[in-house]
């Protein structure tokens, strides 16, 4: 292994693989078919760039994840790999563009959707190329008892007939036993190397408290534990009134959720990286790509939709392999409010077709036609149009996302239209006084004759890629231009874009993917059962509990979750711990959490007194949540 080795610690700058890195690799270079079951910070994306750099050709890379996709795309060109993303949203000639670079251009790495497998004339392109490694990543997806089932993951396998030679690695963080052998059945997998790496993590102790008081908690934890830590939530709205409840407490804090510009992103990102602050508040959109060693807590203020996105996301801490925490906060109207946000909001077929018809109507698609349409999107101005419910509403775009049947973006986006309202020849002479600006403005001149006539719609990423620069530097010349008159710009922001893969054609749409979709919503209910069973057991370690799960057996109790705490602590006598309350109580009312503080009990003490007190008709409670004597 010495050649990877050298590979590695070349653009890598890493001197040694990481556990089953090694062995993945050698698996592949032997021409081995490979399933690569590894937690989230385990370094897939190394098992299938290191060996597809030891070979001539080219590696393609199957991937549902475009922010994930444009983000490895990114690091490879920053070390000097060549490497192309066809995401959505990108128009036939331009496909074309980057196909004819990709065969001809002494290309390392081909990244696509699933979707684009669909395309037969990109197959056919793709056919023609020297193929060298086929890494399927998020391979749950070919599952239907993955946790993100899409129907086009099924059309991989059809690669088997093309490329007979190729072995392929399929890689994913959280697969049950059941979806663990699917995969190798979908993807028809020829006697498949398995490397399964445990899904346990002795450094990181998992905490469930149960909590009428988030704030309180939260506030004891982040204090006990001022190093990195993450905070997830369930919207947007709870990102920006967590961290303002934060600051108010003296902590300093930002937030991370789609809803933000590129620009918000990566200034909060950076905050948070270089620590200028501790803590973000964030939704599920934050973690990919993130490796950030030294995070020590993560903790969920409501319940996770699933286990397999919990335990993701809790794997963000402690990856310097120092002890640390991933805290769960609910009390009993969590369950309702998981059961509102997961559960009463799946669409059922009627509500999916009448989503997409509308769809169509919003955006003037007429019967038979649509495809590869692309048109900025805002949710709630569609939901409000047509009175539907947000949540739902998302959901079924989620779901025909899933299916192929249109691609939702879910990044914000800037709307940008231009136009040049100073004569020609001073725009030549303002590039003949500034030539650093030449390329690019020439690069618009050329892709848009009718620039100095009218407003033009403009494509920031196209003009980076033609004039072999970035979307910040254009973005950034644009302004410049704007502020000297040069130019008039009009940006109007979005929540998203939609892209259609299909024409339109109503029903008959909707019919085909309606037995995934009933199967589906089974599938969710099932797992916020999992997640429920998780956060109330409380007699078994939860660390273990994860484990079974995903199919692991542990012999040993963690010793460091809260269940394994709560055990080796030694528990007040009932009668005294009564006594105490009742003593306090003479003097005046308290809330239960002033007498936990007050008496220094345990919680669990404190609650179970209570209970007992006021089963015993010695104590009242008021509706201000004070206890007090009868």
């Amino acid at each position: 292994m010495s050649k990877a080795l050298d590979v590695l610690n070349k653009y890598w700058k890493h001197d040694a693989f990481r556990s089953s890195q090694e062995e993945i690799i050698t698996s592949v270079m032997d021409g081995k078919d490979t399933l690569a079951l590894m937690p989230t910070g385990g370094g897939k994306s190394i098992c299938f760039q290191v060996p597809a750099m030891m070979q001539e050709g080219i590696c393609l890379v199957i991937s549902p994840l475009i922010a994930l996709m444009r983000d490895q795309v990114q690091n490879l060109q920053n070390k000097g790999i060549k490497a192309i993303a066809l995401t959505g949203g990108i128009h036939q000639d331009e496909i074309i563009d980057l196909l004819d670079n990709c065969q001809f251009g002494n290309y390392k790495f081909l990244y696509l959707s699933p979707e684009r497998l669909q395309n037969d004339w990109i197959l056919e392109r793709i056919k023609n190329f020297p193929i060298n490694l086929i890494a399927i990543d998020e391979a749950h997806c070919v599952s239907q008892w993955g946790h993100d089932f899409r129907p086009a993951y099924l059309k991989i396998a059809k690669l088997k007939e093309y490329f007979p030679k190729v072995p392929f690695l399929a890689l994913t963080a959280s697969a049950t036993p059941r979806v663990k052998e699917d995969i190798m059945v979908q993807l028809q997998l020829d006697n498949p190397q398995v490397f399964c790496k445990s899904f346990y993590r002795d450094n990181i102790g998992y905490m469930v408290f149960e909590t009428e008081d988030k704030l309180n908690l939260l506030q004891q934890i982040l204090h006990k534990n001022p190093q990195p830590s993450i905070i997830y939530v369930t919207n947007r709205r709870a990102c920006t009134e967590t961290v303002y409840q934060l600051e108010n407490l003296g902590f300093k804090a930002t937030y991370y959720h789609g809803g933000l510009s590129y620009k918000d992103k990566e200034n909060h990102m950076k905050l948070w990286m270089e620590e200028k602050v501790k803590i973000m508040v964030a939704t599920n959109a934050f973690g990919m790509g993130i490796d950030k060693a030294n995070v020590k807590t993560i903790i969920h203020l409501h319940l996770p939709q699933n286990l397999e996105n919990y335990y993701q996301e809790t794997g963000r801490a402690g990856r310097n392999g120092e002890k640390a925490f991933a805290v769960l906060l609910n009390n009993p109207s969590d369950i309702l409010h998981a059961e509102s946000q997961f559960i009463s909001v799946l669409p059922d077929k009627a509500f999916l077709n009448s989503v997409f018809t509308k769809l169509c109507t919003y955006f003037q698609i007429a019967y038979g036609e649509g495809i590869d349409e692309q048109f900025s999107f805002n949710l709630n101005q569609f939901c409000g149009k047509y009175n539907f419910p947000t949540l739902k509403t998302y959901n079924a775009l989620q779901f025909l996302d899933r299916q192929g049947i249109l691609t939702l973006s879910h990044e914000f986006s800037e709307k940008v239209s231009i136009q040049f309202i100073i004569p020609s020849k001073e725009v030549i002479r303002y590039m003949s006084l500034n030539p650093n600006d030449e390329e690019i403005i020439l690069t618009i001149l050329r892709t848009y004759p009718g620039i100095y006539d009218m407003q033009t719609a403009f494509n920031p990423q196209l003009i980076a890629k033609k004039s072999n620069t970035n979307d910040n530097a254009i973005l950034s010349l644009l302004q410049k231009l704007k502020e000297k008159d040069i130019i008039e710009m009009i940006a109007r922001n979005n929540d998203a874009s939609i892209t259609f893969n299909e024409i339109r054609e109503d029903e008959r749409t909707i019919n085909r993917v309606s037995k995934h979709l009933e199967s589906q919503n089974k599938l969710k209910i099932t797992q916020l059962q999992a997640v429920l069973h998780y956060s109330k057991d409380t007699k078994t370690c939860k660390n273990k509990l994860l484990m079974q799960y995903f199919g692991e057996t542990i012999k040993k109790d963690c010793g460091i979750c809260s269940y394994c705490i709560s055990k080796t602590k030694k528990n007040d006598n009932p009668e005294t711990v009564s006594k105490k309350i009742i003593d306090l109580l003479k003097i005046q009312d308290f809330n239960s959490r002033d007498i936990q503080k007050i008496t220094k009990l345990q919680k669990d003490d404190v609650i179970f007194a209570l209970q007992t007190l006021l089963e015993n008709d010695t104590i009242s409670i008021k509706s201000n949540n004070l206890y007090s004597l009868k």
